[in-house]
C-alpha cells in the first residue's frame, strides 16, 4: 500500500521586511512516517513549522495539511494537529491530571486523564505538580498533552535536549509507539543520531532553504561512496551504548 501525503508544503516564503527567513521551501510528509526537519540555529525549521501548524502566517506560497488548506481551513487543521508546548506553557503548581483535565477543556473532549498518563508511563505522578517532575518526565508529559485531540500528526520541537541517555531512549521508544499507532510525526532535532535512528526521512534546511531531502540511510551511503572516511574507526557500539547497558534502560524518576 502506498503511503497518501498528509503535508504537502509548496514554494513557502515567509518574509520579516528585507529579511527571508523561509526562501521558496518544499516538502511532502507521507501518512505513518517520522519526518525530521534538521538544520541549525536560525535555518528557518522553526518558521517553517509554525506556518504548518498555523500558528504564524506565511507571505506566499501554498500548504495542505490533511487535505486542508493553511489559507481557507485553518481552524479545521487545529483539530487534526497536535503540537507540543514549551514548559512554559504549564501552569507549575496543577498537579499532571489537573492540567490534563484542563487542556481537554480547552481542546473542547472528553478524555480519561490517567489514559492519557499510562500512554507515557506517568501514571503513578498524576497527582505531582508539573514543577516536581524529571526532565525526561516533563518531556513525556508534553507529548501527553499533543495527544488529547487523538491527532492525525503531532509536532516535537528537540524533544529530546537536556535529557539523560535512559530517558532519551526510552522517548524513542514512545515515540515510534506513537507512530506505530498510525499517527504521522514532524520532529525537529539536533542530534544527528537521534535522526538517524527514528526519521524514515529527513530534509537538511539552511538559510531558508532545504539544500537535501532523503531517508537517513541514503544520505550516509551517499557520502561514503563519495569517498569520505571518518577520522575515528567507527565500532558497533558506541559510548551511549556503554552507558545504557551498565546502569539499565528502566525509567529512571531523579
Amino acid at each position: 500500500m502506498i503511503a497518501q501525503p498528509i503535508i504537502t508544503v509548496n514554494n513557502l516564503v515567509k518574509k520579516y521586511g528585507d529579511f527571508t527567513a523561509v526562501n521558496g521551501i518544499s516538502f511532502t510528509v507521507y501518512e505513518g512516517e517520522i519526518f525530521g526537519l534538521l538544520g541549525p540555529n536560525g535555518a528557518g525549521k522553526t518558521t517553517t513549522l509554525e506556518i504548518i501548524e498555523t500558528l504564524r502566517n506565511k507571505t506566499s506560497g501554498e500548504v495542505m495539511v490533511d487535505g486542508f488548506s493553511i489559507d481557507a481551513d485553518a481552524n479545521s487543521i487545529k483539530q487534526r494537529i497536535g503540537v507540543q508546548l514549551q514548559a512554559a506553557g504549564y501552569y507549575p503548581n496543577l498537579n499532571l491530571y489537573e492540567l490534563l483535565v484542563l487542556f481537554s477543556g480547552l481542546y473542547g473532549v472528553k478524555v480519561n486523564p490517567m489514559d492519557m498518563l499510562e500512554k507515557v508511563a506517568l501514571t503513578d505522578k498524576a497527582k505531582a505538580k508539573y514543577k516536581d517532575l524529571s526532565g525526561g518526565q516533563k518531556q513525556r508529559f508534553s507529548i501527553a498533552t499533543t495527544l488529547l485531540n487523538n491527532p492525525r500528526i503531532i509536532f516535537l520541537d528537540e524533544p529530546t535536549t537536556g535529557l539523560d541517555p535512559q530517558a532519551r531512549r526510552n522517548l524513542w521508544d514512545l515515540i515510534r509507539q506513537i507512530r506505530d499507532s498510525g499517527t504521522t510525526i514532524v520532529i525537529t532535532t539536533h542530534y544527528m543520531d537521534e535522526a538517524e535512528e527514528l526519521c524514515n526521512r529527513v530534509a537538511f534546511v539552511d538559510g531558508g532553504r532545504i539544500i537535501g531531502l532523503d531517508t537517513p540511510d541514503h544520505f550516509i551511503d551517499q557520502l561514503v561512496a563519495s569517498g569520505f572516511e571518518r577520522k575515528k574507526q567507527v565500532k558497533q557500539a558506541n559510548l551511549e551504548d556503554v552507558f545504557i547497558n551498565l546502569t539499565g534502560k528502566e525509567w529512571r524518576e531523579g
